[in-house]
């Protein structure tokens, strides 16, 4: 079969994976609804990715056994059943088991996802083709605050649940993604006849370059989620939006993080990945400034759009380098590297305990330790 009809599937499944960010939009109208404290809202996206901490490493010994393309089958299974749940209700309790479902739909996705791209495409194109699979992920990402929005406002058909009929419009494209890849005929990757384990997996980490990666994964994430949820309310404390006027902002952020994505796609093929990470992590760092200082609606809509394009090439670089290192341990490396998004835990968690002691400038403060990192991480990327 075609290599290019063999990628339709497999980045539609990318869009899928988008879904995961419709936590900051969604964490922030069940705080209003249920009036909920910044630390114990942010409690929501940290649960998500708290799973993929425990998942990720017995996902990719997993995919050993039943192949990346059964096991990206699996996580869709999951998610569609996460977004069947608020369709009954918005309790606490129903939310938290929401975003918990969610979590670990997307930790079996993420883990699997990423390597089952080699199935298909190698070498040199696989840090392009991985941006480009993040660009359409970045698509469903921008779009959730709209479809939230124009729930909540009733421009579009909501059958009664407002802001959530968000969760079944991308069940409905999460069942779509399911039928398509099961059709696809894809090769199954040669493993090797040992399966690695807990202990050989782990051992991996003794390696700089996996080591590294895996806390500059940590930091991606952990910016990519913080600046999620905190852009809208920076503007709701600075400038005196309302939430519905705010939610505009995890938008902008999503878009330009798109616009990186389909230019990283193009750029990566071509350019030095170092001199790109590079520029990257300037641009997140001057957006950080922005948002640390900034009092003005132009000012912070311009340093989310910055953090937004500077953090859209940064995971598959990162990913692409560890992948590249171990080539023997493809599926356990990846497994590494998607616990690294236990970083979306992390940082959210500390990030509100700070907005609750200084505003959010704390929250601010907190993500710009993951810039310093990057900064760090630059020296060591191949050329």
């Amino acid at each position: 079969m075609n290599k290019k009809l063999q990628l339709v599937p497999v980045m539609l499944c990318f869009f899928a994976m988008g879904f995961v960010d419709l936590v900051g939009i969604a964490s922030n109208y069940v705080q209003a609804d249920l009036q909920l404290t910044d630390a114990a809202a942010n409690l929501f996206p940290s649960l998500v990715f708290f799973w993929f901490l425990f998942f990720s490493v017995p996902i990719g010994i997993l995919m050993n056994r039943i192949g990346r393309k059964n096991t990206v089958l699996l996580s869709l299974a999951v998610t569609v059943v996460s977004l069947l749940l608020p369709v009954f209700g918005e309790s606490y309790g129903l939310m938290l088991a929401t975003f918990s479902l969610l979590g670990i739909g997307n930790a079996l996705m993420q883990t699997s996802l990423n390597p089952l791209i080699t199935n298909v495409i190698n070498g040199e194109k696989l840090a392009s083709t991985m941006t480009f699979g993040q660009f359409i992920k970045a698509i469903a990402s921008f779009m959730a605050p709209y479809i939230a929005m124009w729930g909540a406002t009733a421009v579009l058909p909501s059958f009664g649940l407002g802001w959530r009929v968000l969760f079944p419009i991308y069940g409905i494209i999460g069942v779509l993604a399911s039928v398509l890849l099961l059709v696809t005929p894809i090769p199954r990757e040669q493993v090797a006849d040992k399966a690695s384990g807990f202990l050989a997996c782990f051992k991996l980490l003794g390696r700089p370059v996996v080591l590294l990666s895996f806390l500059g994964i940590m930091c991606h994430v952990g910016i990519d989620v913080g600046t999620n949820t905190t852009a809208p309310k920076l503007l709701m404390e600075r400038v005196g939006m309302t939430l519905t006027e705010a939610g505009f902002a995890t938008s902008l952020y999503f878009i330009f993080r798109t616009i990186g994505c389909l230019g990283g796609s193009f750029i990566l093929s071509r350019f030095s990945h170092k001199k790109f990470f590079m520029v990257s992590v300037v641009l997140m760092a001057l957006s950080m400034c922005g948002m640390f200082f900034g009092t003005s609606k132009a000012l912070l809509y311009g340093a989310i759009a910055l953090v937004g394009f500077g953090n859209s090439n940064i995971f598959s670089i990162i990913f692409s380098q560890a992948m590249l290192t171990v080539p023997e341990k493809q599926n356990e490396v990846s497994g590494l590297m998607i616990m690294g998004i236990f970083g979306g835990t992390v940082f959210p968690l500390l990030m509100g305990f700070a907005s609750d002691a200084v505003g959010q400038a704390g929250a601010v403060a907190v993500m710009t330790l993951g810039v310093a990192y990057l900064f760090y991480y630059i020296t060591k990327i191949r050329k």
